[in-house]
């Protein structure tokens, strides 16, 4: 019976992975254009008048935040519009007939997500060696943590799906919240240049969390502990998936 779980599993991976790859144009090449943007706005124009942060060039110390950028949207979106469409279309009420446990069909729309991460991360991290030496001080750490936070917001994606009731409401996320998250998240600045109590307010963002921690593992240094960061990325990972597999174990949002 195991091996007809890890059949359906890699059926819905493959599905995914396939429905990403074949429109490359729209979900590959786009985060390589915006990200050449930045790198040339930020990192070439701007980065050359502020100087050094925390000790490196200023388009060293952005280029891990704009790499996690990339892979938080990604993941984000790629579930969520798939999943969506799958309940739009009606084709989610076969797979949920099918004798196969909830938690195969999490993890294949999941992988899904982490598979468009982990490859617009690849290659936003190649477009960023055409602008910055790259170097890797943990590359464990580096793994650990994209892989993370691929998983934590493919989670979110689909729960963001699960709940919307039209293709509007898989956009009010990303732009209201996960947007603003984002980009307060420590991508273009050290939290160390805020006041105390911003430092403090920051602290309640997931995002700084693990734009530190890979930052940590390109650069070798953290404004946040490390330890404490993964802990987090791992809480909020087993947190969502328990939501995710309650939500669809009672039919939340797919029955109409």
């Amino acid at each position: 019976m195991n091996r007809l779980y890890f059949v359906a599993f890699k059926s819905i991976l493959t599905k995914e992975i396939n429905r990403f790859t074949r429109i490359w144009v729209q979900t590959l090449v786009p985060p390589a254009i915006t990200m050449t943007l930045y790198f040339l706005i930020f990192g070439n124009l701007v980065g050359s008048r502020i100087g050094e942060m925390g000790g490196v060039s200023y388009m060293e110390f952005i280029a891990p935040g704009l790499i996690m950028m990339s892979v938080i949207t990604n993941s984000y979106s790629n579930v969520a519009s798939s999943f969506y469409s799958a309940k739009f279309q009606r084709n989610i009420e076969e797979i949920m007939v099918a004798p196969v446990p909830h938690y195969v069909l999490i993890a294949g729309y999941v992988g899904g997500g982490v598979a468009r991460g982990l490859c617009v991360g690849l290659i936003v991290t190649v477009v960023a060696m055409l602008f910055v030496n790259i170097t890797l001080h943990h590359v464990g750490l580096v793994i650990l943590t994209v892989f993370l936070t691929s998983v934590l917001f493919s989670l979110g994606g689909l729960i963001n799906a699960v709940f919307a009731k039209s293709f509007d409401d898989i956009s009010i996320i990303p732009t209201f919240i996960l947007t603003p998250l984002t980009y307060l998240g420590g991508v273009f600045y050290s939290l160390s240049l805020l006041p105390e109590f911003w430092q403090g307010v920051s602290g309640l963002n997931p995002v700084v969390y693990m734009i530190n921690v890979f930052r940590y593992g390109f650069l070798g240094f953290a404004d946040i502990s490390v330890p404490l960061s993964i802990a987090i990325m791992v809480g909020f990972c087993v947190g969502l998936w328990t939501l995710a597999y309650y939500l669809i174990s009672r039919g939340i949002g797919l029955r109409s």
